[in-house]
């Protein structure tokens, strides 16, 4: 997307307006160059219907017409005054029309979140100094050689293997392993590019501009938002880390579903082999100022408070830890590219990057390979035995669908682990981007009402672009105070875990896109959720509470006001589509695993119930959502599929 002269001036003015600067040597979004960084990030898109909509948005913006649908009258946006402008912008995210007010969240993510990420001209944001914020670190000197040796193709290129896995994250990396170590020639594609400790340099920009996907950013009723990783080690490259094993109840329950192996030992030798191999421990889980806060107030109220696993070696647990969602610099985690990967391409797997894999080619009922193709628009096709398809939940149906699969459940039962955070300001210095990235959690509301589902505690690293994505916005000048005091906030994620679900759909252009709604049980968990929240941090100390909610709705300790209230006006200030901040924290279960094709896209063996040698091996094959980070159960069904798949191999 290349922007006219007049779309680029709306884009301007709507960045400014959001981020104006105070006048006082904190500049205004065009003069720190973060208006190029919308631009870019936008084109980057990979719907064009996106694009286009967009376009369309930023042509109409000036004029007269428009201003009549903002709600200003027949004026055009530009003509107004600064306060004009962002009375008109509230008044957007006000609305009782979830359309208006979707368009304003994206609006306001796109200007702030470019905002807090432009370096600016010297590399050093004046607004990460106002905050206290140090910025990236640098990429390390001593970095060591990259252990692995993918190669991008250059030109069409054909090959041949018994077994190709697409996707080369938690599930992919760890059945690659598995298939290699059998003695099965194995090929990995990957969409992303291969980065390793020496290409990382703790900074937000570089690793959302290289080891994330560009898109889908939201659920298509823009209710959620949502973040996966596109790289070599997928998920696992920027993953905080944290390491649980299955919940027995949840094992129970997915076995129930058919696929029984999920409640007996074979589950149990993968997660077994799982755990050692990429070194899950206790050794490495010393609290942040974040997780020390989360422990006090759990303590102070009597609720549970549990140490968390990390799969890491030789973590500083402090200025490194803190930035691992954009890769770690010093090598301690222990991701896919530290180790699955490493053993397959030692057993003799072939690695490739930068590949789009498109399509699965069939014949006589049987996978017989992929088609794919590059950034460059190379070719690039693979015939196999076996097809492993590993790309994620969001991708993974996609591309079953692209290929001409027609199980109704594929692309169904598709779980978020929808998650929000309760905010809070204290008179210590928390330093939130430092630390551990998660080292404590709370399972006190896990059950709410005897079901098995409910909400975990957790707390997370807090940079200055990540966090902004959760705060409200009600004019420029509290919203840059507030992130300001960054240094002195941590928050309380609330992490819901979903019964009901959403779908992966294929628009028209191949690509998924996701339909969810929060249900109204959901809702009600989440709800629950942020009342024990704001208790623990009320309970520790906080002296200013805040939500995602756009309304705005802040508790402050000298008011009085008690904390059963806040969180009344909280709900009050409603869950749907644009009113109250919430990501899709975990994106599972949309080619779920069970024993008939009445009700899963896959048999107990996670292959598709139409081709029996493709074979699913991520988040996909989840039958429910998990309630705990997915990391080591998607690592586990991928060495268990693998293992079951080079058996009948």
């Amino acid at each position: 997307m290349e922007l006219s002269a007049t779309q680029r001036a709306a884009l301007t003015t709507i960045c400014d307006t959001f981020a104006p600067g105070d006048g006082n040597g904190i500049p205004p979004a065009s003069a720190l160059g973060a208006v190029a960084l919308a631009e870019g990030m936008a084109a980057s898109n990979p719907r064009q219907a996106e694009i286009d909509q967009l376009g369309q948005i930023l042509k109409l913006w000036n004029t007269r017409a428009f201003g009549v649908l903002l709600g200003i009258g027949p004026r055009r946006f530009a003509d107004l005054t600064p306060a004009q402008r962002e009375a008109a912008l509230i008044a957007m995210g006000d609305s009782k029309l979830p359309l208006k007010r979707v368009l304003f969240q994206n609006l306001k993510s796109a200007a702030t979140l470019s905002y807090y990420l432009t370096p600016g001209a010297n590399g050093m944001s004046p607004l990460w100094e106002t905050m206290g914020y140090p910025g990236p670190l640098g990429v390390l000197a001593d970095a060591p050689e990259r252990p692995l040796s993918p190669v991008t193709p250059e030109t069409d290129t054909a090959l041949s293997c018994d077994v190709v896995v697409v996707g080369s994250g938690a599930g992919g990396g760890t059945a690659a392993a598995v298939l290699a170590q059998a003695g099965y020639d194995v090929i990995v594609l990957e969409k992303g590019g291969y980065f390793d400790d020496r290409d990382f340099d703790g900074g937000e920009l570089t690793g959302l501009t290289t080891l994330y996907a560009p898109g889908p950013s939201a659920t298509a009723e823009g209710q959620l938002s949502l973040l996966s990783a596109q790289c070599l080690g997928g998920g696992t490259v920027v993953n905080y880390s944290t390491a649980f094993r299955t919940p027995d109840h949840v094992r129970a329950e997915w076995a129930s579903l058919g696929a029984t192996q999920f409640a007996d030992a074979e589950f149990d030798a993968s997660l077994d082999a799982v755990w050692a191999r990429i070194g899950v421990s206790g050794a490495y889980s010393v609290p942040s100022a974040r997780d020390r806060i989360l422990e006090r107030g759990l303590t102070e109220l009597g609720w549970h408070v549990g140490s968390l696993e990390r799969n890491v070696r030789a973590c500083d647990m402090a200025i490194e830890c803190g930035r691992c969602g954009s890769g770690c610099r010093i090598g301690a985690k222990q991701s896919t590219t530290k180790t699955w990967l490493v053993d397959a391409e030692r057993a003799g797997a072939r690695l490739y990057t930068g590949v789009d894999v498109r399509e699965v080619t069939k014949a006589g009922g049987r996978a017989t390979g992929v088609v794919g193709r590059t950034a460059a628009g190379h070719r690039v096709t693979v015939r196999a035995k076996a097809v492993v398809a590993a790309a994620g939940a969001v991708q993974t149906p996609a591309l079953l669908r692209r290929s001409g699969l027609t199980n109704p459940n594929i692309g169904k039962h598709l779980r978020l682990h929808p998650a929000t955070a309760v905010w809070a300001e204290f008179d210590e210095e928390v330093r939130p981007w430092e630390g551990g990235m998660q080292t404590r959690y709370s399972s006190q509301f896990s059950d709410i009402d005897g079901s098995g589902y409910g909400v975990v505690f957790e707390t997370a690293a807090a940079n200055p672009a990540i966090s902004v994505a959760f705060l409200p916005w009600r004019g420029a000048g509290t919203h840059l105070d507030r992130m300001r005091r960054l240094s002195h906030m941590s928050s309380v994620g609330v992490i819901t875990r979903d019964q009901d679900s959403g779908e992966v759909k294929v628009g028209k252009d191949g690509e998924p896109v996701l339909h969810y709604t929060l249900s109204d049980r959901d809702a009600g968990r989440m709800r629950a959720g942020i009342d024990g929240a704001a208790k623990v941090l009320e309970a520790a100390g906080a002296t200013t509470m805040f939500t995602g909610h756009q309304a705005g709705v802040t508790w402050e300790r000298a008011s009085g006001e008690s904390v059963g209230d806040f969180t009344s006006r909280a709900h009050a200030a409603g869950y749907g589509p644009g009113q109250c901040t919430m990501a899709a924290l975990h994106i599972m279960g949309s080619a779920r695993m069970g024993g008939s094709a009445a009700d899963t896209a896959l048999d107990p063996d996670g292959a598709t119930w139409e081709v029996q040698n493709l074979v699913v091996a991520d988040a996909s094959c989840f039958p429910m959502s998990s309630g705990v980070n997915p990391m080591v159960t998607i690592e586990a069904i991928g060495h268990m599929n693998a293992t079951r798949l080079a058996g009948r191999l």
